[in-house]
């Protein structure tokens, strides 16, 4: 649900987009185009400066790991040097795990930054709907304002992340004398992501092909060819890295968001004639299944349990109550993948996961591994981010009689701008 809202702020009064509960808010198929064809001319090293390190990660990764973090985004873009195609896709592969890889993108980037855009579009999926366009070298870009831009354009049709202005602005000479003082009352300073349905984008890039137009942004294009664009909020920790002062300034800050988060959860059911034994999504072959309203899965349960413990969201009966019929017989493993797009909209990601399944019989250890697979896919993790072991209590108690099965869940929620 997208509601506009007025504020008032440095002064200065504008209209924000205000989202309430994106989940109820479907976004339409979203891909993004990263250009990073430039070589860092201003930058003064003889490598572009996508590819140095800030705070432990390269530039380029922290800012293709931002929207990788968005579940709405289907494809990820880079647009890279043609000289460094290589070296940028060794770069990238090397520090994203699988699910990220096979969302990711790689071409050839041109002389200009709307070359680079124009070829990341021809790499989209056909599939795709909105389209965003990111600054390679923007690297702190948060969560939120990537979804503000994608609902923006889901509904106004084509929208860029901006700041209003609030410095002192004059005109000045050639020889630096004041001429004026100038209004900065309706004065935005452009950030990037710059956003728009598909179909409107590529008639803004058509039209400036048609006419000769090189624009200075995305957003240029789209007003030359009277397609209107609206502003939404961006962030002031948004900002471009463009000489080497601008890199000591995105370490400190990078240093300054990152944080941790850490969530216990547990589950147990009781073993019961008539049910299937589902354990991390995998079916188990056994005489017994678990009792529940759901599948009863607890290996699930307590991993959902243990991540929204770690936000300080409750636990699993709020969020999916037993007493709702849409959970009935439910495969859990779709509420953990709504846990964690809440844990990425929420500006984190799964860090690891130490799970303990306490079971007398029957021996889970040749399904661990699937299970392990099952859960990290569905937290948009590597399967090596998932420790899943299997235990008894040499027949003491509930588990160890054979009458129910429990299990214990640990994880590190880490957030989207500190280091892999």
């Amino acid at each position: 649900m997208v509601r506009p809202r007025t504020e008032t702020k440095f002064g200065l009064q504008f209209t924000l987009l205000f989202f309430v509960n994106s989940n109820t808010f479907p976004l339409p198929p979203a891909g993004v185009v990263i250009p990073a064809g430039g070589t860092g001319s201003r930058f003064g090293h003889s490598q572009p400066k996508q590819f140095f390190e800030l705070a432990g990660l390269p530039i380029l990764v922290r800012t293709c790991q931002a929207f990788f973090a968005v579940e709405a985004i289907r494809t990820v873009v880079v647009a890279a040097p043609a000289d460094y195609l290589h070296h940028t896709t060794s770069l990238l592969h090397a520090h994203l795990s699988a699910p990220y890889r096979d969302r990711l993108r790689i071409t050839a980037g041109g002389a200009t930054r709307q070359d680079s855009v124009q070829a990341g579009l021809g790499q989209l999926p056909p599939e795709i709907e909105l389209v965003l366009v990111h600054d390679a070298a923007r690297p702190l870009v948060d969560p939120a304002t990537i979804l503000r831009c994608l609902e923006g354009a889901a509904r106004f049709g084509a929208v860029i992340a901006a700041v209003p202005v609030k410095d002192t602005l004059k005109r000045v000479d050639h020889d630096g004398l004041i001429m004026a003082t100038v209004d900065r009352s309706h004065l935005w300073q452009a950030q990037t992501p710059q956003a728009a349905q598909r179909h409107l984008l590529e008639a803004a890039f058509a039209a400036a092909h048609r006419t000769g137009l090189v624009g200075t942004d995305e957003a240029s294009l789209l007003e030359a060819a009277n397609i209107p664009v609206q502003v939404v909020a961006g962030s002031e920790g948004n900002g471009k890295i463009t000489h080497p002062e601008d890199l000591r300034v995105a370490a400190a800050l990078a240093a300054g968001e990152e944080s941790m988060k850490i969530g216990h959860g547990f589950d147990a059911h009781r073993l019961v004639s008539g049910r299937q034994l589902i354990l991390g999504g995998v079916n188990i072959g056994y005489e017994l299944g678990l009792a529940g309203h759901s599948d009863a899965d607890v290996v699930t349960h307590a991993l959902i349990d243990a991540l929204l413990g770690a936000l300080g969201a409750g636990d699993i009966g709020r969020h999916f109550p037993d007493t709702d019929p849409q959970y009935q017989g439910i495969d859990s493993l779709l509420l953990l993948s709504r846990v964690g797009n809440l844990v990425r909209q929420q500006g984190f990601r799964l860090g690891n996961a130490d799970i303990t399944i306490v079971c007398q019989r029957p021996r889970l250890a040749p399904y661990l591994a699937a299970m392990a697979s099952n859960l990290a896919r569905c937290c948009a993790s590597d399967p090596a981010a998932v420790n899943i072991k299997a235990t008894t209590t040499e027949k003491m108690g509930y588990t160890g009689r054979g009458e129910g099965i429990a299990a214990h869940a640990v994880v590190l929620l880490r957030s989207n701008h500190g280091c892999a």
